[in-house]
């Protein structure tokens, strides 16, 4: 039985972890994607090649390109990444770790490598509840992307393709992500989500991602096999 491609954006977190891993779940021929964008936490890329492999992707392919020639984030300038006690709830409004049309950049890629590949789906690990506020996260800007798609490739407008866009993801708590990627195997010990890591990968534990990480850990009952104490 031949089975159907998609396109799964893999960053190195555990939500893109999970979401590849329910991805392949599924039945879907998976080609994981990930972007060398001049993040400060580059690191990343090195857990989601180790990711890629453990899971079992049909292919990983990372994309280069530079957000620090736009800058406007704490994560592609010289801006500081916000810290707090890793006790702190996490803020509200939009961060300054918030990378300018990062997802929007990122599924156009995904949807040109769609094409290519004649993969009608596109999963992305995107979550509207814990998150730190990204706009580019929500239900209804993914909705509005899956339009835009479908009118903006030629396999769409000549009927050979109708884009998906998933996001198993989009609904759960940060308790929900972790308990859904360790029913399916996923190995957390592998994952990064930390935005300042030291050169070695160690988390600062301090920042939101850190913070959403540890609590979402900590809800589901579980130990995080990746957690080195906030240790730099």
């Amino acid at each position: 039985m031949n089975k159907q491609r998609a396109v799964g954006l893999l960053s190195g977190g555990p939500d893109s972890a999970a979401t590849l891993a329910i991805a392949l779940r599924e039945g879907y021929d998976v080609h994981a994607l990930s972007f060398d964008y001049g993040q400060r936490h580059r690191i990343e890329l090195n857990r989601a090649a180790q990711i890629a492999r453990l899971l079992g992707v049909a292919s990983h392919k990372v994309i280069v390109f530079d957000l620090r020639a736009i800058g406007g984030s704490a994560l592609t300038s010289d801006i500081a990444v916000p810290k707090a006690d890793p006790a702190a709830p996490v803020g509200v409004g939009i961060p300054v770790t918030y990378v300018p049309a990062r997802n929007t950049i990122f599924l156009s890629l995904a949807l040109a490598y769609a094409e290519t590949l004649g993969a009608a789906h596109i999963f992305i690990g995107v979550n509207a509840l814990d998150y730190s506020g990204y706009p580019d996260c929500r239900p209804e800007y993914i909705a509005a992307y899956e339009r835009m798609a479908n009118l903006a490739i030629k396999e769409a407008v000549e009927g050979r393709l109708a884009i998906r866009i998933h996001t198993p993801l989009i609904g759960m708590t940060k308790k929900e992500i972790i308990q859904s990627g360790a029913r399916l195997g996923v190995d957390f010990s592998m994952t990064l989500s930390c935005y300042d890591p030291a050169p070695n990968g160690a988390p600062c534990g301090q920042c939101d991602s850190c913070r959403l990480r540890a609590r979402g850990f900590e809800e589901a009952g579980l130990n995080d096999p990746a957690s080195q104490g906030g240790s730099r």
